[in-house]
C-alpha cells in the first residue's frame, strides 16, 4: 500500500498484525476485493492493485443497489470524483415536439478505474458518500470522441 495520505492507509477487511513465521520471507501481501454482482465483472486493477479506497465498490465498503445509470465524463478535476452528463428529450405537449435537456451527475470514482472526459460510464445507486455524491462508477467504456466533450449532445 501506498502510504502517501496523513491516515495509515490499509483495508478494513484485512488484518495485516497476524504474527508472521520466520521460514516465510516472501509473501504476497493479501487484498480483499469482491463481485458487485448485476453481471458486473470485478476490474483487474481492483485484484491486483495496491490502492485503498473505502468507497470503492469492488474493495470498499460500499454495496451497489438501485438504479443503474449511464452517462459521458464532462469533468474529472475532482479527487476520486467525476461528473457525468446525462442527455433525455422532454416532450412539450403544446408543440408537438421534444427538446434537449441534461442533468450532472457527480460519481464516485475508485482508482480501478480512469477515465477520461468524453468516455461512457456505467454508474450503479449506492448509499449516500458526500453530500452530493450517491452513485459510484461500475464500468468505463472508451469513446471515441473528437474534440470537446461538452459540445456532444
Amino acid at each position: 500500500m501506498d502510504q502517501t495520505e496523513k491516515a495509515f492507509q490499509k483495508q478494513d477487511a484485512v488484518f495485516i498484525g497476524a504474527k508472521r513465521l520466520l521460514s516465510k520471507k516472501s509473501k504476497k501481501a493479501v487484498r480483499y476485493w469482491r463481485n458487485v454482482g448485476l453481471g458486473f465483472s470485478t476490474p483487474k486493477e481492483a485484484k491486483e492493485g495496491n490502492f485503498v479506497d473505502k468507497k470503492c465498490p469492488f474493495t470498499g465498503n460500499v454495496s451497489i443497489r438501485g438504479a443503474i445509470l449511464k452517462g459521458m465524463v464532462i469533468s474529472t478535476k475532482m479527487k476520486r470524483t467525476i461528473v457525468i452528463r446525462r442527455n433525455y428529450l422532454h416532450y412539450i405537449k403544446k408543440f408537438n415536439r421534444f427538446e434537449k435537456r441534461h442533468s450532472n451527475l457527480a460519481v464516485h470514482c475508485s482508482p480501478a478505474f480512469e477515465p477520461k472526459e468524453g468516455d461512457i460510464v456505467t454508474a450503479g445507486q449506492c448509499r449516500p458518500l458526500a453530500k452530493t455524491v450517491r452513485f459510484n462508477v461500475i464500468k468505463v467504456d472508451k469513446n471515441q470522441i473528437f474534440g470537446s466533450a461538452r459540445k456532444q449532445f
